[in-house]
């Protein structure tokens, strides 16, 4: 029994998934949280749904949270796996961790038009706790979401009003 609950994927994790995937835009900045847990949560949520749930780290590439030693080949830097992301024609929720600036122009060219997916077209691209210079150059591009539901996004200054 205890190995059968251990197998399913946390409530919070979850009610968080579907909100990643009913976001408004293509892009995401999941602010908060803890990231370790998060992603334990979400390799749980890909494993027992099945869904495509990618990972990339500046450190390992982009794999598969699903199968944990599936690998993309020719994705081991950000921009190749924003390419990637950008030509995949099926369903996936692409997290990336541990993104760093200064972004070189063309990763910023593609994570803006990761934002403005085609309608239809399912793929969200989740940047985990980004920094928030990179929020902000983002701009109305990039969709925010408190990474624990009761935290309310942290609002910022835009154009002398106050925006969440």
């Amino acid at each position: 029994m205890q190995s059968m609950m251990a197998s399913s994927p946390p409530k919070a994790g979850v009610e968080l998934f579907e909100r990643i995937l009913s976001a408004a835009g293509g892009l995401i900045a999941l602010e908060g949280g803890d990231t370790a847990s998060l992603l334990q949560d979400f390799r749980a949520i890909a494993r027992h749904t099945g869904q495509a749930v990618y990972l990339w780290q500046p450190d390992a590439g982009l794999g598969s949270l699903r199968e944990a030693h599936s690998r993309v080949p020719g994705c081991q830097r950000l921009g190749q796996a924003l390419r990637y992301m950008q030509q995949s024609m099926h369903f996936g929720v692409y997290l990336i961790a541990g993104i760093e600036l200064p972004l070189s122009a063309m990763d910023a060219t593609l994570l803006r038009q990761l934002a403005r997916a085609p309608s239809g077209h399912v793929r969200r691209v989740v940047l985990l706790d980004p920094p928030a210079a990179l929020v902000e150059h983002l701009g109305d591009a990039i969709a925010r979401i408190g990474a624990l539901s009761g935290l309310p996004v942290r609002p910022r200054l835009r154009d002398g009003r106050w925006v969440i």
